[in-house]
């Protein structure tokens, strides 16, 4: 393998780790926690292998008890390291023979070997032996001891290894510990993994390829695609060469440690990826019909239209007792209500009654908007995801009804509110009223002491008959005049309510719109985008 291939293959290794750390922050919540933290391990695993020696690579013999493990340990390594036995297990703590010790040591560290348990080889001085250079070969405790320590052992050992050789004897190949416990779960990792069928000298050469033929067909139908079986003995010396040209191969590669590392990630973001949909990526943000529509649905949860409404509603009736001809408004109180034919109640009183009234929102009605609002934009993505979308649009359920309901009661104009063009119009009025009863006062003056000569005049005028024509004109001048200016100052009132209810609508949606934005949208369009994120990371690490 070139330099410039080995560089490429570890810079994707790094990206897809990374994408891994996002995966692990993005989904919180929103994947199972056992999941992140087997992924949270594995970073740490990696990020720690990567920083050690990359010109070892690690082999773990594993195995169970009686399977030879330890033998084959000695025929590797040609020394008689790991004690070996026949009916227990004798292997309590794990041995390592290394090839090469310098720079070593801190992987073996970060492996936990004893110190009296790691034995060097001066490859370059054993005749042969130059090919397994770099090579650190671990003989694991038995997998299923049943001394307390040493079975976690083995496991932590299994988990950490670059690669992994399995050492199965003729009698149980099939062992269902084994291919419970590890075989089914190291499916994908065909690269790191070698079996080694053990004991061989036992077999006939028939029985030795029908037992090799039935273990890989064992392991393909276990998940493990393509098999690399080997048949040894390490009594007789058999395959030993075999499995250290197999050693070998990879401890040249110099990639069994990243090929490790790419294969468990491989197989947990099949397991990520196993309750998840096809990636679909979502607008991220709000589009302006969505806006609005949210917008109108609180406004009407608010009452916006209703409050308008009511501003012009009132006006209209309080302009006939404030701008309205005193005379028609007296004369209106004489005639009967054919409301009250109707049995309606005094609706005029009760519009009155909206005088002082605050402006409050409907809480059911402004979480029904918003819960539509995350529905729709949350439809097609997986049901988690979803449940993440309406978690951030109602994440301040609580305050968007008492935002709304303040920030609309400050603009809301008081109902009772009298402009000051009112108190003139109806000052003028009253003028109006008090010179037609001065002029019908003078001209009964007139009436009865110009013409009847009731008595003398208390003054010259008061008894000029020949002003009574003009006195009747200017009489009928004034109250046409109140008449006209009571007309036109309600129909003044009148498209005045019309456009200061249009101005307030107009506020309060704006209003409504900016409290929305900030309490409901965006919120909702950082859910969306941390779910585009998220699978962005998902696609990246699937690589």
């Amino acid at each position: 393998m070139s330099a410039v291939s080995t560089a490429e293959r570890h810079y994707g290794l790094g990206t897809r780790l990374a994408a891994l750390s996002r995966i692990v922050e993005l989904g919180q919540a929103r994947v199972e926690p056992a999941l992140l933290t087997e992924a949270a391990q594995l970073l740490l695993r990696a990020g720690d292998r990567m920083k050690l020696s990359p010109d070892h690579t690690v082999v773990a013999l594993a195995g169970g008890t009686g399977s030879g493990k330890s033998s084959l340990f000695n025929a590797v390594s040609g020394l008689e390291l790991s004690p070996i036995g026949v009916r227990r297990p004798t292997t309590a703590r794990t041995h390592a023979c290394v090839w090469g010790l310098d720079g070593a040591g801190p992987l073996l560290d970060w492996l936990q070997i004893q110190w009296r348990h790691r034995f060097a080889r001066a490859s370059a001085l054993d005749k042969g032996e130059s090919r397994l250079h770099g090579l650190i070969l671990l003989d694991l405790p038995d997998h299923d001891s049943i001394r307390a320590l040493t079975d976690p052992e083995a496991h932590r050992l299994i988990q950490a290894a670059d690669l992994i050789v399995w050492v199965l004897d003729p009698q149980k190949y099939a062992d269902a510990s084994v291919h419970r416990r590890y075989v089914t779960d190291l499916a994908g990792h065909d690269a790191v993994t070698v079996f080694v069928l053990n004991q061989c000298d036992r077999l006939a050469p028939e029985e030795e390829a029908e037992c090799v033929a039935d273990l890989e067909d064992l392991l393909r139908r276990e998940g493990v695609a393509d098999p690399q079986v080997v048949a040894t003995s390490a009594t007789t010396g058999k395959g030993i060469d075999d499995l250290k040209a197999v050693l070998a191969e990879a401890v040249a590669a110099r990639g069994a440690a990243h090929q490790r590392l790419e294969a468990d990630l491989d197989r947990l973001m099949l397991r990520i990826a196993a309750d998840l949909p096809e990636i679909r990526h979502v607008e991220p943000t709000v589009d302006g019909v969505r806006r609005a529509g949210l917008t109108n649905a609180l406004c009407d949860a608010v009452g916006v239209s209703a409050i308008g409404e009511a501003l012009e509603n009132v006006y209209g009736v309080r302009s006939i007792d404030w701008v309205g001809w005193p005379y028609a408004r007296w004369a209106a109180k004489l005639r009967p209500d054919p409301a009250s034919s109707l049995r309606l109640g005094g609706v005029k009183e009760e519009i009155r009654g909206l005088v002082g009234s605050t402006v409050s929102a409907q809480p059911a009605e402004v979480d029904n908007a918003v819960l539509s609002l995350a529905n729709g934009l949350s439809a097609g993505m997986p049901e988690v995801w979803q449940r993440g979308v309406r978690e951030a649009a109602r994440s301040r359920p609580g305050r968007l009804t008492e935002a709304l309901s303040g920030e609309l009661a400050q603009v809301a104009p008081p109902l009772d509110r009298v402009p000051a063009w009112w108190w003139l119009l109806k000052i003028w009025q009253y003028l109006l009223v008090a010179m037609s009863v001065a002029g019908l006062a003078w001209g009964g003056s007139i009436l009865a002491f110009g013409v009847f000569k009731l008595g003398g005049p208390p003054a010259q005028l008061l008894g000029d008959v020949a002003a009574l024509p003009w006195l009747g004109l200017m009489v009928i001048s004034v109250l046409g005049l109140g008449l006209l200016s009571g007309v036109a100052g309600r129909n003044s009132v009148l498209l005045g309510a019309g456009r200061e209810r249009d101005r307030l609508e107009r506020d309060m949606r704006r209003r409504v719109g900016a409290i929305t934005n900030d309490m409901v949208i965006e919120p909702v369009e950082r859910e969306m985008r941390r779910y585009n994120e998220f699978f962005d990371a998902m696609a990246t690490a699937n690589r």
